[in-house]
């Protein structure tokens, strides 16, 4: 625990983060073109879905960064709880604004692939409905932040908020094996994958890259959110003085 009480110092994290931003962000900039190069030229359309089947590589990722986002906000905002770090509450709210962008795209690319599929872009299916409620949910949480910071609140309510948001994740999970719906069941799991592996293996590389560019956002959301503070509390001092 001491070392993460280092880090949660913002001069040692500023110093660490500043060349693991570019470091991230180029490199999963780098992965996700080799993995759309390889997912479109060098797969084989699906016997079933035919061409719709490389949706997957942009929508799976997007459907686990969006339920990690929200993971890595309820353990901030846990951190933030426990040992009033503000640092942890600084990355909760830098992780909001990419995790509702991936869930976005997790719900925009789940209806294009509905489309052919299902004959439908939409359909209240247990996973499509709890993964839109989390997307309103991220919202709710990007206003309550921002309106506890501007109101001179003291963090706790967004905090205990981002922790009560995580019961939307099992459901998410698990909503394909608790109701019959629309959604297909897991296609991918610890024993093993659904997907056949001539289609599966761009798969990880997109998974990679995406997720090293999530981490490169919300370092420099970080860093954003900290030299506004900064900037804020000078000009504090500037008018007190």
């Amino acid at each position: 625990m001491p070392a993460l009480h280092a880090f949660a110092n913002p001069a040692r994290f500023l110093k660490l983060a500043r060349p693991l931003t570019p470091v991230a962000t180029w490199l999963g900039v780098a992965l996700i073109a080799i993995g759309c190069w390889a997912g479109l030229t060098q797969t084989p359309p699906d016997y079933l879905q035919g061409e719709t089947v490389r949706i997957l590589y942009i929508h799976v990722p997007a459907a686990w960064l969006g339920m990690g986002g929200w993971s890595g906000i309820a353990l901030s905002s846990t951190a933030f709880l426990v040992w009033r770090h503000p640092l942890a509450d600084v990355a909760a709210r830098a992780i909001a604004v990419p995790g509702a962008a991936f869930a976005l795209i997790c719900l925009f690319t789940g209806a294009l692939w509905g489309r052919p599929t299902w004959g439908t872009y939409w359909q209240w299916d247990g996973r499509l409905t709890s993964m839109l409620l989390l997307f309103f949910v991220y919202l709710a949480y990007i206003a309550l932040a921002r309106a506890d910071r501007e109101r001179g609140g003291d963090g706790r309510i967004p905090a205990l908020f981002g922790i009560a948001g995580t019961v939307l994740l099992p459901i998410i999970r698990y909503s394909v094996v608790w109701w019959n719906t629309l959604h297909q069941g897991q296609s991918i799991g610890l024993t093993g994958s659904k997907i056949a592996p001539e289609l599966l293996w761009p798969l990880p590389i997109m998974l990679a890259g995406f997720s090293l560019l999530f981490i490169g956002i919300v370092l420099m959301r970080m860093r954003a959110i900290l030299a506004t503070a900064k900037a804020e509390a000078r000009l504090r001092r500037k008018a007190a003085a």
